[in-house]
């Protein structure tokens, strides 16, 4: 990874993904992009962890969380007053 930044490390799962789906990779093969695939998730994770906090603490006021779980609906949508 060239440099560690979310979409980086996204985009290269998406290609690893794409190499072992494509079944023409060995078992050894298979075995280095999948290893390299679970350290990206763990990556993104923590990555969107970390995002996830910041925006909490953005939401925060007068001392009480608010709360918005952030989830996509139908078309792509989410469920955040706007």
């Amino acid at each position: 990874m060239a440099k560690n930044t979310f979409e980086n490390a996204l985009t290269r799962l998406e290609k690893i993904t794409e190499e072992l789906e494509s079944g023409d990779l060995s078992l050894e093969k298979s075995l280095e992009k999948f290893t390299e695939g679970m350290s990206l998730v763990n990556f993104c994770n923590g990555k969107l962890e970390e995002a996830k906090s910041q925006i909490e603490l953005l939401l925060k006021q007068n001392e009480t969380l608010i709360s918005i779980p952030f989830t996509e609906g139908e078309g792509g949508d989410s469920n955040l007053p706007g």
